[in-house]
């Protein structure tokens, strides 16, 4: 697919973009797509509630995107690492398009109804669950180690636009154009990732000593990331600390629209959702200008205690001005700690098993939501609200401090859940093989410099695999001595 997809570019060189200035277009393009997919989700979630005036029906759009990342994140992994990273994102991108313009058709048709919109969702998250970890293993490739802190919180900022962007303007197209309308301008920003693809290159991932203890079968390959970092006790604890504090922020997540409706109008929470998003700019442009520190993991370990703090914070009164203030200080150190653990896992993990890893690693992070999905509302109906109530069993004692009424149990869960971030942080930090992952595990990112020298000492590296790649590989059996020896060496 990708000699067909570049056969004639191919043919004039110039018009071929590698390097940060590759990376940066398809950095600029997939900020556009995800833009657009922001507009389809918002428009969907309005058509079904509309539609149905059900809660359950609108919750299991997010629920059935977030399913296949969970089912298929291993594959998905494997298949990165199989194939050529840009080929992988075109594909990513033109099926989830397809499935999202297929919606568009049959709502045209007149035959759309809720359960085709759960397919064609379900079906998009599928080949969307090959974009993340192609695009972080691609960047990987494409950008200096140095640079990769900013260029992280450039990637955080991608993400942030469908959250803060897609649903102000969607609210105003979907009573112009409607649905169609919308499908079809996401339709047209994916057209617009997969053009610029066709003109960058994004180098193969070099082979490893990693790479090739994990080769074999497609299933063996998808359990090696696994395994990868199950032998990696410092990468294991960071993903399990991770796992553990995104459950507890996505309960606040999922709860912060009932809090703010239980004591305000919707256009204060449209506002207290707007100032509160905008954190995620703000620190995800801190971090592209920045980059982040020499070592990375105190400062995550500070940010997420923080975040904790001020997830408590939201919780503590019906006030939209404390939640204001307290959801925009949460919100600015996300951006932060996302993309400090990125780079933490691009700098130690080998480049040519990063799709595998990175994929089991977000496999484990979209696992969380689907708990939170299921227990939020039973946990705040049936069990903290009642608490909190005028004659509740805590009214004489949280009662007192939080308030009591309606949205007071929610209030007493989100103190609750930024109390536990806190708590599993700091038992985090008593791990010293979380503390010192950075020492520990050397650097695998091999640079362009010791691809010259693994050339010049290896006479059995084969020549490139594809015309236009400029980096050399090595038959697994003739890597030998391991590549961190062999470059140690004089």
């Amino acid at each position: 697919m990708e000699n067909t997809m570049t056969k004639s570019i191919l043919k004039n060189k110039c018009l071929i973009i590698d390097g940060t200035r590759a990376f940066m277009m398809v950095w600029l393009g997939q900020m556009i797509s995800f833009i657009g997919s922001g507009l389809t989700s918002f428009a969907l979630g309005v058509w079904v509630f509309q539609k149905t005036g059900d809660i359950t029906q609108y919750a299991l759009i997010s629920m059935f995107f977030i399913l296949p990342g969970v089912l298929l994140g291993p594959l998905a992994g494997t298949l990165v690492d199989r194939w050529d990273r840009r080929t992988t994102m075109f594909i990513s991108d033109l099926g989830t398009g397809l499935s999202t313009l297929s919606i568009a058709v049959v709502y045209l048709l007149g035959g759309l109804q809720v359960w085709y919109i759960y397919v064609a969702v379900f079906l998009s998250g599928a080949f969307g669950s090959l974009r993340m970890p192609s695009m972080q293993a691609a960047m990987t490739m494409m950008i200096p180690k140095k640079s990769l802190g900013r260029t992280s919180g450039l990637m955080e900022i991608v993400q942030i636009g469908q959250f803060l962007i897609a649903p102000i303007v969607a609210g105003g197209l979907m009573e112009s154009i409607g649905l169609a309308g919308i499908v079809m301008i996401d339709f047209s920003t994916f057209l617009i990732a997969i053009s610029i693809l066709l003109f960058i290159h994004i180098p193969r991932a070099t082979v490893t000593a990693e790479g090739c203890a994990g080769q074999g079968t497609v299933l063996q390959e998808a359990v090696y990331g696994w395994k990868y970092i199950k032998a990696r006790p410092g990468l294991a604890a960071l993903m399990v600390l991770f796992a553990f504090t995104n459950f507890t922020t996505e309960m606040t997540v999922v709860l912060f629209t009932p809090l703010i409706l239980s004591f305000a109008s919707t256009a204060k929470l449209g506002l207290a959702m707007s100032l509160c998003s905008s954190g995620f700019l703000v620190g995800g442009l801190l971090m592209s200008i920045w980059g982040g520190p020499k070592r990375r993991v105190p400062l995550m370990m500070i940010l997420m205690i923080l975040l904790g703090v001020f997830s408590t914070m939201i919780g503590l009164r019906a006030s939209v001005g404390l939640i204001v203030v307290s959801g925009f200080l949460a919100t600015l150190t996300v951006p932060i700690i996302s993309s400090s653990n990125q780079v933490i896992w691009q700098k130690k993990v080998a480049v040519d098993v990063q799709g595998r890893v990175f994929a089991i690693r977000r496999t484990i992070t979209l696992a969380t939501p689907l708990v939170t999905y299921a227990i939020a509302g039973p946990l705040s109906d049936l069990v903290f609200e009642p608490l909190m109530t005028v004659n509740g069993a805590l009214a004489g004692s949280f009662g007192q401090v939080l308030g009591m009424g309606p949205g007071r149990g929610i209030g007493l869960l989100f103190v609750c859940m930024g109390l536990l971030t806190t708590l599993v942080t700091a038992i985090g930090c008593l791990s010293p093989r979380l503390r010192k992952v950075e020492e520990e595990l050397p650097d695998a990112v091999i640079t362009q410099s010791a691809q010259v020298k693994i050339e010049k000492k290896l006479p059995s590296l084969l020549p490139a695999r594809s015309p236009r790649n400029k980096i050399v590989y090595a038959k697994c059996h003739d890597l030998k001595p391991p590549l961190p020896e062999l470059l140690s060496r004089d």
